[in-house]
């Protein structure tokens, strides 16, 4: 198993695919976007189903999300996921995407194999999201959500960050939205992984205040703490509110700043380059690439994955004085 110090076991990996990504979200990267990593140092599909495959079947990885970037951009996707929903044991499999494209690959992927995927989207307006993405492509996400939810990659969750004076006003409404659609929304802190390095404490929405602006328009009650485990949201239910199929309304809170959950993450993090990374916010990476391609024995690779998260940190220090933001972006880290 992958085991650290501290006895946290690594069961979910999350597979960037790119770094790649068609929009330009200001909380990421700027307008003009970032120097992609070059395809020679690019993982191939054949060099990710091999990694993924030791994480499987040797080191005891149950879960595979496959982020980016935009993971859709990857053009071996399909193949990708059906490779992966193909081991034994077969490991739960889902995506990270900001939906353009999706309305157009949902059926594909479920075939493959996908069981469920994660949408960003941070607003319902469309002005809103052309200011924040710096594209216009609302009506794209809009369409891949419920595409999705046709082809059965449920429950579809949406993922949203709050930027103070730029669309923290609309958490009441996001959360209405999903409730209707029968999305399960997650609202997650912004955190200091944007290219710019131009994060600032004080201009991120916390945990308490989206849910306080959540609850001028609903009744909250915290879902079962005990039910939570490893996941990353606070589980909240909207009490009178009910998804179209009838279950119990609920709201998430990912307060990774303010709130970390640190102590129980069952996370570890594969980039498109062939990196292993224990936390988002490391600074430090293992290479798995280099002694793939020299020839390495799938025992050996799995000796050194091993190694790598045995010596993860005990949390993301973000609170420590001497904390600095990780080299790499979101985009190129992979969520």
């Amino acid at each position: 198993m992958l085991t650290d110090s501290y006895g946290r076991v690594a069961t979910d990996l999350r597979v960037s695919l790119t770094d790649r990504c068609n929009l330009r979200c200001t909380y990421c990267m700027p307008p003009e976007g970032l120097e992609w990593l070059p395809k020679p140092e690019l993982l191939t599909d054949d060099e990710l189903l091999r990694l993924i495959d030791i994480g499987v079947t040797r080191l005891g990885i149950t879960e595979v999300r496959f982020t980016g970037g935009e993971p859709l951009l990857r053009r071996g996707l399909p193949a990708i996921v059906a490779g992966t929903a193909a081991l034994r044991p077969r490991p739960h499999t889902a995506l990270t995407t900001n939906g353009i494209g999706l309305a157009r690959m949902a059926p594909a992927l479920a075939e493959a194999g996908l069981n469920r995927v994660n949408v960003s989207l941070d607003t319902l307006r469309p002005e809103v999201f052309e200011t924040l993405a710096r594209r216009r492509r609302f009506d794209d996400v809009i369409a891949g959500m419920a595409a999705a939810a046709e082809a059965g990659l449920t429950p579809v969750k949406v993922n949203a960050v709050l930027m103070r004076g730029v669309n923290d006003g609309e958490a009441a409404d996001l959360l209405r939205y999903c409730i209707e659609h029968g999305y399960e929304l997650r609202f997650i802190e912004q955190m200091p992984l944007d290219a710019q390095h131009g994060w600032r404490r004080d201009d991120m929405v916390t945990a308490d205040e989206i849910l306080a602006r959540l609850e001028t328009a609903f009744d909250l009650a915290e879902a079962d703490p005990g039910t939570r485990g490893s996941a990353p949201a606070e589980l909240f239910r909207v009490l009178g509110h009910t998804f179209p199929d009838g279950r119990e309304a609920t709201v998430g809170v990912i307060g990774s700043v303010t709130r970390p959950f640190c102590g129980t993450c069952d996370r570890v993090r594969l980039t498109a380059d062939g990196q292993i990374r224990n936390c988002l916010f490391a600074r430090e990476e293992s290479d798995l690439r280099t002694p793939l391609r020299e020839g390495a024995t799938d025992a050996e690779i799995a000796e050194r994955w091993t190694a790598a998260v045995a010596r993860k940190f005990p949390g993301h220090g973000i609170d420590d004085p001497g904390f600095l933001q990780p080299a790499r972006p979101m985009s190129a880290i992979g969520g």
